[in-house]
């Protein structure tokens, strides 16, 4: 294995995509390429890639809009890696990021999906403070369905062999297999890492520290909500006929978590009404969570209770005063 792929969709990121090139283009693995799938950008994103055109690593590859698993479809069809890592084009990779993986995936046959932490950034680019710390080894179904270890989109670094055992050729298809649905345009990297764990023998595992650098864009994070848990609920849907039981085992805890998950983005976006819905309805679906993750679930309902009787304003102020802690070196 010494030849890896990473693919990076973009869609209109004429403004991000050059640090996220940079960060590629500087890793210490050498041997690898970048393939840039343009999802039928109208802004500069083209001209973007084409400056780079001195590097012979890196290919660009145009198609009409299908959005993001089309984009990262295409680009794994047309990848020559014996491993495919995913970045988004405005998130970053550590240096070292492709490297672990790779020796990773090398030392451990037995690992489809290799993985690491993220650091959040804002939308200029700067740590917000807090992190994606996953569970990084002894990883079963039920840890994806319920708390998805991967993170995001630009966290994973995937065998080849892993991603051909869960694609297929739907009817309206005629280019080239999918490997992850499109017809979700959220949670399509959830469905895909739950669809892998449910149906193959490979595992997922994590490496130490904090490699990617995960963009998180403010404004308007609660009415993403609603879609994001349709989004969710269909795929439990289209995949409990795969393993019913396990479904009818785990899917309330893993509801629960979804919806705290909601909640927080709503009390980031101080939206009280929501917020209170989402935090009821999670404390109904199971109080698991309450009890495995005592201190983050915590937190969420304190956050709740302070944007619910003291308003946005004090709300603003504990968070500002969260996030001088976590930067002085505490734990988000």
């Amino acid at each position: 294995m010494t030849f890896a792929s990473i693919i990076v969709p973009a869609f209109n990121v004429a403004d991000t995509l050059p640090h996220t090139l940079d960060a590629l283009l500087a890793q210490s693995w050498r041997d690898f390429e970048i393939i840039v799938v343009d999802d039928g950008s109208t802004d500069a994103t083209v001209e973007v890639v084409k400056s780079y055109n001195h590097d012979r690593r890196l290919r660009l590859i145009s198609q009409a809009n299908r959005g993001l698993a089309g984009a990262r479809n295409t680009g794994i069809y047309a990848a020559k890696g014996d491993v495919i890592g995913f970045c988004d084009a405005d998130d970053l990779w550590e240096p070292t990021k492709l490297a672990e993986h790779i020796w990773h995936l090398r030392e451990n046959p037995h690992v489809g999906v290799s993985y690491s932490g993220s650091l959040l950034i804002d939308d200029d680019g700067q740590p917000t403070g807090h992190a994606q710390r996953p569970r990084l080894n002894r990883v079963s179904a039920a840890h994806v369905f319920k708390r998805n270890p991967v993170g995001n989109g630009s966290a994973p670094v995937i065998r080849r062999a892993a991603l051909a055992d869960v694609s297929y050729m739907p009817p309206s298809e005629s280019e080239r297999p999918w490997y992850f649905d499109e017809t979700f345009r959220q949670s399509e990297d959830i469905e895909m890492w739950l669809r892998m764990a449910l149906v193959t023998d490979w595992a997922f595992e994590g490496v130490p520290g904090l490699l990617t650098r995960y963009r998180v864009n403010s404004g308007g994070l609660s009415a993403a909500t609603d879609r994001q848990l349709e989004a969710w609920e269909r795929m439990v849907a289209k995949l409990t006929p795969l393993a019913p039981e396990f479904f009818a085992r785990h899917t309330r805890e893993a509801r629960a978590y979804q919806l705290r998950y909601l909640s927080r983005r709503a009390i980031v976006d101080m939206d009280r009404g929501r917020t209170l819905t989402l935090t009821r309805r999670w404390l109904e679906q199971s109080k698991l969570p309450l009890i495995k993750e005592p201190v983050k679930s915590t937190a969420t309902l304190a956050a709740a209770a302070v944007l619910a009787l003291c308003g946005e304003g004090s709300l603003r102020r504990l968070m500002q005063l969260a996030s001088k802690f976590n930067r002085a070196g505490g734990q988000a």
